[in-house]
């Protein structure tokens, strides 16, 4: 199971600079405890804070994995390309009008500091029809969102079990975001999700107990399956 942390630190209590280090604080809980993706969502950041903030999240997660050149979290950066190439992130996460994943390996391919280097892009899908575009597009992995109701978004209509089933027959891992708590995770797995996506499902909860819950789930779902 993928396991796939977005970040919010406006959710967090107490002020920017208090926010600002508990997040940091999550991110390293999130790389020791084998979180495979950390997307940085703080979308209200300019630039120059964005990559200040993304920095200090790659230092973290590169002393959680012993400083490898290639740690198993990967950062990706909110929509901005530019702050990702810049900070070193490992690639970006597009909403589904951003640019194109085939433009934003143009331009990372480009960038002086790349080195050839292809960044992993994932994109948040709400239809199947956009699951089948990114994955024909060539995206890493899809984010496919709100499969449950929302508690903060009551007026969000859900797309359900049936539609995340559909999603996960392209040819492209599909998370499943949205409500997803450690009770419901399993139909998510169930229907063919590779993975777990949340926002509170991490920050508001210890992570590694989440993370062990989710593994046991992921564990058992696939002995089943092979019965």
């Amino acid at each position: 199971m993928l396991l796939y942390y977005i970040t919010d630190r406006r959710q967090l209590p107490g002020d920017e600079t208090t926010r600002r280090r508990a997040l940091l604080d999550k991110i390293a809980e999130a790389a020791s405890c084998g979180v495979d993706f950390i997307q940085l969502r703080e979308k209200d950041l300019a630039g120059g804070e964005l990559e200040s903030l993304a920095r200090d999240a790659i230092q973290l997660i590169r002393e959680c994995h012993g400083n490898q050149q290639t740690p198993r979290t990967r950062l990706l950066i909110n929509s901005r390309v530019d702050v990702a190439i810049a900070c070193g992130a490992d690639g970006v996460h597009l909403r589904s009008n951003d640019i194109s994943t085939k433009d934003v390996r143009h331009i990372w391919r480009s960038a002086e500091n790349s080195n050839g280097s292809s960044p992993l892009m994932s994109v948040s899908c709400h239809t199947t029809a956009q699951v089948a575009r990114a994955a024909s597009d060539g995206a890493d992995l899809v984010v496919f969102a709100p499969v449950f109701d929302k508690r903060d978004m009551p007026q969000t209509v859900p797309t359900g079990l049936q539609a995340l089933r559909d999603a996960c027959g392209h040819k492209i891992p599909v998370l499943a975001l949205g409500g997803v708590t450690v009770d419901n995770a399993r139909s998510c797995i169930a229907e063919g999700a590779a993975g777990i996506a949340g926002i509170r499902l991490f920050q508001e909860q210890e992570i590694a107990e989440t993370v062990r819950r989710l593994q046991a789930i992921s564990f058992s779902t696939k002995t089943t399956n092979q019965h």
